[in-house]
This record gives structure tokens, C-alpha cells and sequence, in this order.
């Protein structure tokens, strides 16, 4: 008879000749324990979130990350580091005890990549941020984000693609390419159904089966089979009822057995979350849980023992994270440098953003050549604080930003020397009183989660007189901020406050009057109302949030060094209200209950009138 004393004698003799490799996966999950396989599924992270204590001891690989896949270092199973993105790595610039730095490029946004329609440019900057990610010691970016711009208020709009699945799909796709053409992994996100960032955690997103499929899902879909990512990130909300992270359907049935997904499947930053076991979880087809606790380690230990977990699903789920880990740059001992190429990388996102760039208007204003604009009236705060990309988990820390003061200098196009004293001086004053006056709770208002919109200052008409007859043109940029955590209001994030109004109407009337034309620069990840002031100016361009070359790229379009090529990707309305989930959104329950409680009489029966899209029921 074989005793237990026995059978412990014999793993250990097995597992003290078992390291991992890339052909010997089965016989490395045969050495190891249940305790080993609950680990290797619970991630780490720093307690920035507030997660608790990690498991593994390897939050601090590298400072700044994400997050970690832990180490059982008996096995040869090294951990390996995840990091935010999707618009370059996302980790501490600056580290106790060095004088080294670890700025990151910070290339393009997401809603800009995809205005490119350049699929193979839109590969050379996963390619860039693929070395970048193995650079810094880390094996995954946490991106590309690919949900929808279901309405145009959604906080994060910035970091995804299109309101089209065809565009995210295809453009997420090239993506993923590019970054793991260089050994490094990516991580799709938020799968799925995730279009707000209010109540992001418990929001019951409701939603026919056919606009699931034709719409929300549509993207992941296509990225799934045609680019094969590593990882992909279940979502935070509910879906139909559901938390997309315990959502077998979703999770198993639609992304492993309809598209074929082979790679690895984590939660988003939540940890232990209200009303959905780890257990389930893991039945459901998440094999990584982040940030990662140890009482989710425990969990899954006495879940196998009670038989409230099969083994079968464990034993799956550990396959698949071994899978993933034999991929990685840790697993194969990269020789990172902490040191990436800014200069070629710098060129990659100069390029990529002047491609992303869109014309709205032009009256045959631009472009500039042949020297004819020598100096020009520079106003809005953001032409001297130019926003490179958004806030909180998509926000980059790049060396630069290249504002446009510095981009029309490069250029060889001088600016007002007064314009220029009024508005350095003031933001100076005002992030010093931004930082006073931010709430305490709020982690994503600080510099370090990410550039901040400091706000419009009012520029008086005598002002505005006294710089016509010194400059050949005029730029207003017009600057919006938004991130991760808070969706944008109307009346001030989607609609021109009264002082950005008056700077229009004014300079542009003064400035006419001389014969000399006017500029705007939108500098914005997400769609903004145009209608009430697009007739003033002579031209329009949306320069989103083009990463640290900004300035350069605006310029090079603005002297005709590049053609504005850049197309929408999602709608531009006359009004935000012209949405039809506007009315409705952000939502924190079902569209039929909301309307309900807010007296609404209109007829339901015959249509899914939900949080998501009305759709006749019998096209359902």
C-alpha cells in the first residue's frame, strides 16, 4: 500500500526534477499541489487600489505595474508583470534610491490610432509599444481597449477605437499584432459590454442577444480570430444580470468554444468582489485573478476540497496560465534595458498621430506655406499645456510633450511673447491650486494618473486687438481631459464653457477684420459640440490626444508637410442629447426601471427598452 508519507516523498522527488518548459506542461501540472495551482491563478499587485495584501511577494518587479502573475520558483515558473497601457506603458517614472528615470513613450490615443483607418501603421505602434513593454521587465500591456463609443460622455472614450465594430475589430487586430510580434503580450479589454465608467463595478448593462453579438461582442470577435491575443480582461459590470467575470456563457461558450480563444483570460482590478465567489470565477473561465488576495487563494483550496470546484476546472485554468507564462519575456529571460529608443519610437508616434489627425473644416486657410505665416497669436490654456493622452490607467509618463508653442517653434513659426507670459503664469497658479484644492478620494486627480485640464481663462477683446497687428494668424486650442473612474458631463466636458465661447467669437471678429485667418486645435480624446462656434473659425482640427510629439504633428499638418488624412470613427452630434442613450446614461440600473422611476409613460411592450439598445422583439 502506498501511504500518504509516501506520496509526498514521491511529488517532491518528481517536482525536485520538474522545471517548466515550453514541452513539458502536463508534467509540470501533474507535480503540482493544489496549493501551488491556487497560487499560479491569484495574481499580485501594488496596494495602490486599496487590493490588500498581495500573494507572491512580487509586486515590486516593477514599480508602477499593474499587476504580477506570481512565482513558484521550485517549478522554474517565474513571475511575470503586467502593465497598464493601452497608449504606452504605464509604470513610475522616477524610483526611490536612483537617479535613473523610466519615462515611457506615450504614442497616440486609441480613438486617434483608429482615425488613421492605417492598420499597418497602427502595427508599427503595437510593435514600438511591444518593445517598450519588454524594455521596462514587463511581459503584458494591459490593452487595447476595444469597447464601444456607445455615447460620446463615456470617460474612457479616449482609450477605444470606433462606435463600429468593424473599425475596433480590425484596428485592435493590428494592434495586437504588432505587440506581440515583439515576444511581448497584450490584454483586450474590458470584455465586454463596458461603456460607462459611473458605477462601473455594479452596473447591470442589459442587452439583446443581437445587439451583443452584431455590436458589442462584434470587435472582440474579430480581434480573437484574427490576431490571437494572449490574455483577454473580463470586464466589471454585469451583463444581463451577470458580473461578466463570473459569466460561463460569455467566458467559456461564446469567447473558447463559438470564436476558439485559446490564450488566457483575467479579471479586471477588483480582487474579492460582493456576491460573486472566486469559485465561480474559475468555473466561469477566468484563470488569472486580479489584483489578487490570499484569501481568493484559500477559496479556490477549500472549494476543490468541499467539491464546490472540479479539479477538472482548476487543472484547465492552470494549463492555460502555463501556456501563457512559457510565452513571456520573464520566462525566457529577455535581457531588458530600462532603456527604449525614444527617438525611433518618438518618430513612430509623430507619424501616427498626423495620420489620426482630422480636418473638420478648412476655407482654404491651410495650409501655411512658403512663409507666409511667420508669427502667430497663440490662445487657449491647452496650446501651452498640451494634453497628450487621458487619465487614470490609460494615462502614459513620457519624457516630453511637445505643446504647441514648442511644435510651431520647430517649425520655424514664431508666437506672442505676451500671449505666451499670460498663460505660463497662469498654469503655473493653477496646478498649484488644482493640487490644493482635489479631493482627497479621488486617486485619478493627480498628475500622476495622468495630465490635467486646467480651466479657460477669459482673454479680453482689448487684449485680443492688441495682438492682430503683431501676428499673421490666429490658433485657439481648445483642450478636454477625461479618464478612468468618471464619465464627462455635458455642460462643461461636452459643450464649450462661456469663456472658451467668448475666446472664439472674439478673436475670430478681430482677427477677420484684419484679413487674417483663425485656427482651431481640438485637443481631445472624445467628441465635443461644434455646431454653436464651427462657422466662426476658418479651419478645424481635431488633433485628439496625439501623444508627447502633439505639437510637431499638429504643425507638420498645419505648414502641408503631411496631407490631414485622418477619418472619424464615430459620430459627431449637433448635441450630446441627440444620443439616444443619453437619456439614459450614465445608467446604474435597467433602462426600463430608470425610466420608470423618473415617471415615464411611453409604451414598452414590443421592445427591449434596457440600458442598452431598443430593439424590436421579434428581431431579438
Amino acid at each position: 500500500m502506498i501511504t500518504g508519507a509516501l506520496l509526498l516523498l514521491m511529488a517532491s522527488t518528481m517536482s525536485a526534477q520538474t522545471k517548466l518548459r515550453a514541452d513539458n506542461i502536463d508534467e509540470v501540472l501533474k507535480a503540482m499541489t493544489i496549493e501551488e495551482k491556487a497560487k499560479l491563478m491569484v495574481g499580485g499587485a501594488n496596494n495602490f487600489f486599496g487590493a490588500g495584501a498581495v500573494v507572491g511577494g512580487e509586486a515590486d518587479l516593477v514599480a508602477g505595474a499593474a499587476g504580477t502573475t506570481p512565482r513558484i520558483e521550485r517549478l522554474g515558473i517565474p513571475a511575470t508583470v503586467l502593465t497598464d497601457g493601452p497608449a504606452g506603458v504605464r509604470i513610475d517614472p522616477t524610483r526611490e534610491g536612483t537617479t535613473q528615470t523610466y519615462y515611457a513613450t506615450a504614442f497616440p490615443i486609441g480613438s486617434c490610432l483608429a482615425s488613421t483607418w492605417n492598420t499597418e501603421l497602427v502595427s508599427k505602434v503595437g510593435e514600438a509599444i511591444g518593445n517598450e513593454t519588454k524594455e521596462y521587465r514587463c511581459d503584458v500591456i494591459l490593452g487595447p481597449g476595444m469597447n464601444l463609443h456607445r455615447n460620446p460622455l463615456c470617460g474612457r472614450n479616449f482609450e477605444y477605437y470606433s462606435e463600429d465594430p468593424l473599425v475596433t475589430g480590425k484596428i485592435a487586430a493590428a494592434y495586437i499584432k504588432g505587440v506581440q510580434s515583439q515576444g511581448a503580450g497584450v490584454s483586450a479589454k474590458h470584455f465586454a459590454v463596458n461603456s460607462q465608467e459611473t458605477d462601473r463595478t455594479a452596473v447591470d448593462e442589459r442587452v439583446s442577444q443581437r445587439a451583443a453579438r452584431e455590436l458589442y461582442l462584434r470587435g472582440f470577435e474579430i480581434a480573437v480570430r484574427e490576431s490571437n491575443p494572449w490574455t483577454i480582461m473580463a470586464s466589471y459590470n454585469k451583463v444581463n444580470g451577470e458580473f461578466s467575470m463570473g459569466n460561463h456563457d460569455l467566458l467559456t461558450k461564446i469567447l473558447r468554444e463559438d470564436w476558439g480563444y485559446k490564450g488566457i483570460v483575467m479579471t479586471d482590478w477588483i480582487g474579492i468582489r460582493n456576491g460573486l465567489p472566486t469559485i465561480n470565477e474559475v468555473h466561469a473561465g477566468n484563470d488569472l485573478m486580479e489584483p489578487g488576495q490570499p484569501a481568493q487563494v484559500q477559496e479556490i483550496i477549500e472549494g476543490v476540497k468541499s467539491g464546490k470546484l472540479s479539479m477538472e476546472d482548476v487543472d484547465r485554468n492552470v494549463r492555460r496560465m502555463l501556456e501563457y507564462i512559457v510565452k513571456t519575456p520573464s520566462f525566457n529571460n529577455y535581457p531588458y534595458t530600462n532603456k527604449p529608443d525614444f527617438e525611433a519610437h518618438a518618430a513612430i508616434t509623430r507619424q501616427s498621430a498626423a495620420e489620426g489627425i482630422v480636418l473638420l473644416k478648412n476655407n482654404g486657410a491651410l495650409p501655411w506655406k512658403d512663409g507666409k505665416i511667420k508669427t502667430v497669436a497663440l490662445f487657449g490654456e491647452n496650446s501651452y499645456d498640451f494634453l497628450s493622452g487621458g487619465t487614470g490607467s490609460g494615462c502614459v509618463h513620457p519624457p516630453y510633450v511637445v505643446d504647441m508653442l514648442t511644435g510651431l517653434k520647430n517649425a520655424g513659426i514664431n508666437s506672442s511673447a505676451t500671449l505666451t507670459d499670460i498663460y505660463r503664469k497662469y498654469i503655473d497658479y493653477a496646478k498649484v491650486k488644482f493640487q490644493a484644492e482635489r479631493h482627497p478620494a479621488k486617486w485619478f486627480q493627480t498628475e500622476m494618473m495622468g495630465q490635467q485640464k486646467y480651466p479657460e481663462i477669459g482673454i479680453s477683446p482689448i487684449a485680443i486687438d492688441k495682438e492682430v497687428a503683431g501676428a499673421d494668424a490666429a490658433i485657439i486650442t481648445i483642450g478636454r481631459q477625461a479618464g478612468e473612474g468618471i464619465d464627462r458631463d455635458i455642460a462643461t466636458e461636452f459643450n464649450l464653457v462661456p469663456e472658451e465661447q467668448a475666446l472664439i467669437k472674439d478673436v475670430c471678429n478681430a482677427f477677420h477684420q484684419a484679413g487674417k485667418p483663425v485656427v482651431v486645435i481640438i485637443n481631445s480624446g472624445s467628441v465635443i459640440e461644434t455646431a454653436s462656434w464651427s462657422g466662426y473659425p476658418d479651419a478645424i482640427l481635431c488633433a485628439w490626444q496625439p501623444g508627447m510629439e502633439g505639437g510637431n504633428s499638429v504643425a507638420d499638418l498645419l505648414t502641408g508637410k503631411v496631407n490631414p488624412s485622418g477619418k472619424l470613427t464615430m459620430t459627431w452630434p449637433l448635441a450630446a442629447t441627440d444620443h439616444p442613450s443619453t437619456k439614459s446614461y450614465p445608467g446604474t440600473m435597467d433602462f426600463y426601471t430608470y425610466e420608470v422611476t423618473r415617471g415615464y409613460t411611453g409604451q414598452v411592450a414590443g421592445y427591449d427598452y434596457t440600458n442598452h439598445d431598443e430593439v424590436p422583439s421579434d428581431l431579438v
